[in-house]
C-alpha cells in the first residue's frame, strides 16, 4: 500500500484530495493546524483506518518527524491565503508560506519519499496575458502571491540542489463543496452562497463581465495525483479548467439580484489557464464542467450557513487596505 501525507489535508482542496487517496487505497497521514481547515471536511473517514491525522502547524515540523517515515509522496497544500490579510501581515504570509514549505521539504529529504507535489498559485503570473502559460512573466501584486511563489522557488532548488523529485501544480480558480468560509472576505462563491441563502443579493465586483478559470477541486485532486505518479520531475503545470466563466454566468446560475462594488486594483480581467502541458505531459483532464460544479455546490449550500455575510458597507471597510496599497501609485523616477 502507498502512503502519503497531505498537508492542509483538513482545508478546502486537501480534503478532496483526502479523498482521492483513500478512494484508491493509499494509506494517508493529514498534517492541519486547523487554522483554514476543519475536521467536519474529513468527517465521513472518520472509520477509515487508513487515515490518520496530526493537529499540527507546518512551521513546527522537524526533518526526522515520523509523521513522514516510509512515506512515498507529500501533497503540500498548507498555507495561508487571502489578498487583504497579507497586505497588513505580510511576514506571517513569508513565515508561514515560504518557512512553512521549507520545513516540509526537509521532511521530504530525509524521509526520501518518491515525490512532493507544491500546491503553487496562479496569482503569481500578476495581470497576465491569457491564455497564460507555464513560461509566462512573474509578476506577483501582492505579499500572498509572492509567498506562494517563493515557496514555489524552494521547491525547485529542493530539486536542483538535493535531487528531490518534485512537481509544482499551479492552481487557477479553485472551486467546490467545502471551500473556505473563513471571517475574512475572498473567494465569490462563498460569498455569493451566503447572500443566496440569506435572501440578500449578489455583490458583484465591477459590472461582472470579468471572468476566471474556476476548476472544480476534485479535478484539481487528480492532477495532483497525475504530477505524483509520473516519472516528469521538476516542472510547473497549470490547472484550470481552461475555459473562463464571467461573474455574471455565475449569478446566473445561482439566481438572484444582483449589486455592484467598485473593481478592485490588481486583479486580472481574466485567468485563463493554458492547461496543453498537463494535458500533454501528464494525461490530465478537467471532467467537471462549470454547471455541475455549481449544481453541487448548491446541493451543499448549507455548508456556508454559518458563514459570515457580506454587503456594500462591510466589503467596503474590508478592502479598505487593498485599495490603500494597491491603487494607482506614482511613477518612480
Amino acid at each position: 500500500m502507498s502512503r502519503a501525507v497531505v498537508t492542509g489535508g483538513a482545508g478546502f482542496i486537501g480534503s478532496h484530495m483526502v479523498d482521492l487517496l483513500l478512494d484508491r487505497g493509499f494509506d494517508v497521514r493529514v498534517v492541519d493546524n486547523l487554522v483554514g481547515g476543519h475536521k467536519s471536511n474529513l468527517d465521513h473517514h472518520k472509520t477509515n483506518r487508513n487515515l490518520t491525522c496530526y493537529w499540527e502547524d507546518i512551521r513546527r515540523l522537524q526533518p526526522s518527524s515520523s509523521i513522514f517515515e516510509k512515506c512515498d509522496y507529500i501533497f503540500h497544500f498548507a498555507g495561508i491565503g487571502d489578498i487583504v490579510p497579507s497586505i497588513e501581515a505580510p511576514s506571517e504570509y513569508m513565515d508561514t508560506n515560504v518557512q512553512g514549505t521549507v520545513r516540509v521539504l526537509e521532511c521530504a529529504r530525509h524521509a526520501n519519499v518518491r515525490k512532493f507535489v507544491y500546491a503553487a498559485s496562479s496569482s503569481c503570473y500578476g495581470l497576465a496575458s491569457t491564455p497564460t502559460r507555464e513560461d509566462h512573466a512573474i509578476d506577483p501584486q501582492y505579499p500572498y502571491a509572492l509567498s506562494k511563489y517563493q515557496g514555489e522557488q524552494a521547491v525547485f532548488h529542493w530539486h536542483r540542489v538535493y535531487r528531490l523529485p518534485v512537481n509544482s501544480i499551479c492552481i487557477f480558480n479553485a472551486y467546490g463543496t467545502r471551500v473556505r468560509t473563513t471571517g475574512v472576505y475572498g473567494a465569490v462563491f462563498g460569498v455569493f452562497l451566503k447572500q443566496k441563502l440569506a435572501g440578500k443579493p449578489f455583490t458583484v465586483v465591477g459590472d461582472g463581465t470579468q471572468s476566471r478559470d474556476f476548476v472544480y477541486a476534485s479535478d484539481v485532486a487528480t492532477a495532483f495525483l497525475a504530477a505524483a505518479q509520473s516519472d516528469i520531475s521538476g516542472e510547473r503545470f497549470n490547472v484550470g479548467a481552461g475555459n473562463p466563466q464571467t461573474i455574471n454566468r455565475l449569478v446566473e446560475l445561482l439566481g438572484g439580484d444582483v449589486i455592484h462594488v467598485p473593481k478592485r486594483p490588481g486583479e486580472p480581467d481574466c485567468t485563463f489557464a493554458d492547461i496543453g502541458k498537463i494535458r500533454k505531459v501528464l494525461g490530465w483532464q478537467p471532467k467537471v464542467d462549470f454547471t455541475e460544479g455549481v449544481s453541487r455546490m448548491l446541493a451543499d449550500i448549507e455548508h456556508w450557513r454559518d458563514a459570515p455575510l457580506w454587503d456594500q458597507a462591510s466589503i467596503a471597510q474590508a478592502t479598505r487596505t487593498w485599495f490603500q496599497y494597491l491603487g494607482d501609485k506614482p511613477n518612480a523616477g
